[in-house]
């Protein structure tokens, strides 16, 4: 009887909490609604005033655009709906109807923005304009033959970061971690994504899944002749991961996604769904609550970047008095390194958007038989558990491997040997299976 009271108790109480930070939360978007309303008439005027031309949102849109925005040729190549689907009572009410728009959706203000910061080291990528490239940090073997002591050639492992992070966050983790027969046996690229890092930002770029992959190609598939490579990716680089296997699925070895956020659902609630799934309007917990922000409101946004982005170097050089740290961890000067034109139109365009691509590009590698392995923190409070188990139902072949008491970014930061471990077994796995199928075939011709 007393453990019947208690678990009512529980449950009560359980039910209490979540009634008042669900009324809490809705007070508070409400609120938070109005505020980016007001922030976008505050931009619109400054920007005109500071650069000549009112900016461009996605605040309010004419019914008839919408086809217009949404439709391409290859069908990757679209904006996101959650873009200006994203719901805000105040615009809704028709609060901007007269804030008109232009129909043309590429950008043309200059490439630093008066909130954008202009310091050497974000704009550096403008001294070649006329040749963009990613940002690329390439770790050959030791052997400047590239190769191994049984004289074949080093393979190639292509590592994409996730959001607001940057190739630092695989050189500082994986890379030194890797065994002294891994590092002999594998050339390792990890790249700064488009927007991120050290790589370009331009503002005339909106950051859909094709601007990526082409970029991916023109700075590291092409130059380098990867006609053979495993990926590795995180988070948002799993969307990315699996568009550039998908494209090229004959010359992609294995794919390891870990915490991918991968929802099943119909193609065309799709973005909408990850949008309310990653980054649900809540104030608790605080990451999604931060995550929300982000997502949801975009002069809001804007005005966090202005605030951080642009005054990195101070908040920098605060974090170092605090913390009598001369040298930051690695991912709190990556928290800083994009604009919020890079960052918005990739949560979108990539993160949501590609969410309707998903399930095409698992289907073409499953028919490619593209070896998956896929691993997430139990404890992961960014991507919902369930997306690697959706993984494991699309292509019940991938391996897929839950790590107790791991969060979004402790699967690999906090457990790097671990996580080397599993990745050059996985590796291995994939050439002895692949010595397997050529002794067959080799049998069957002789």
């Amino acid at each position: 009887m007393l453990k019947i009271s208690a678990s009512f108790s529980r449950k009560c109480l359980q039910n209490f909490k979540e009634t008042l930070i669900s009324s809490t939360s809705a007070v508070v978007f409400l609120f938070l609604d109005f505020v980016d309303v007001v922030f976008c008439v505050f931009f619109r005027l400054i920007d005109e005033f500071l650069e000549g031309k009112r900016s461009q949102c996605y605040c309010f849109i004419e019914k008839e655009e919408e086809k217009s925005v949404t439709t391409d040729i290859d069908g990757e190549n679209e904006l996101s709906e959650t873009l200006y689907k994203r719901r805000n009572v105040f615009r809704e009410m028709g609060f901007l109807r007269n804030c008109s728009r232009k129909k043309e959706w590429r950008k043309v203000n200059e490439n630093v923005r008066w909130s954008d910061c202009g310091c050497k080291n974000c704009v550096s990528w403008m001294s070649n304009e006329a040749e963009l490239k990613l940002h690329v940090v390439i770790k050959e073997p030791d052997r400047a033959s590239l190769q191994d002591f049984k004289g074949k050639k080093a393979e190639n492992i292509v590592f994409l970061h996730g959001f607001i992070s940057s190739s630092s966050f695989w050189t500082e983790t994986v890379f030194p971690n890797l065994s002294e027969d891994a590092k002999q046996k594998y050339r390792l690229f990890a790249v700064d994504l488009l927007g991120f890092g050290k790589s370009p930002k331009p503002n005339n770029c909106l950051y859909t899944l094709k601007d990526h992959i082409e970029m991916i190609e023109r700075s590291v598939i092409h130059p380098f002749e990867l006609n053979s490579f495993h990926l590795v990716a995180h988070s948002m680089g799993c969307v990315l991961a699996l568009a550039l296997a998908a494209k090229f699925p004959n010359s992609v070895k294995s794919i390891t996604l870990i915490a991918p956020p991968y929802f099943t659902s119909a193609k065309e609630d799709a973005s909408l769904i990850a949008l309310n799934r990653l980054a649900e309007r809540r104030l608790w917990p605080p990451l999604l609550f931060g995550s929300s922000i982000m997502s949801w409101y975009e002069h809001l946004g804007r005005c966090v970047c202005y605030i951080i982005c642009k005054n990195h170097r101070m908040w920098e050089g605060i974090l170092k008095l605090l913390t009598w740290n001369r040298n930051l961890h690695f991912m709190a000067i990556d928290l800083t390194r994009h604009t919020h034109h890079s960052a918005w139109h990739t949560m979108h365009n990539v993160i949501c958007g590609g969410a309707k691509f998903m399930d095409k590009y698992l289907e073409t590698l499953s028919i490619a038989k593209v070896k998956i392995n896929v691993t997430q923190g139990s404890r992961d409070q960014v991507v919902p558990l369930e997306c690697s188990n959706n993984v494991k139902m699309k292509v019940p072949n991938a391996e897929v491997k839950i790590v107790a008491n791991a969060d979004h970014s402790s699967v690999v930061i906090g457990r790097e040997k671990d996580l080397c471990n599993d990745l050059e077994k996985f590796w291995v796995s994939i050439n002895k299976r692949e010595d397997e199928d050529m002794h067959i075939r080799n049998g069957n011709l002789t």
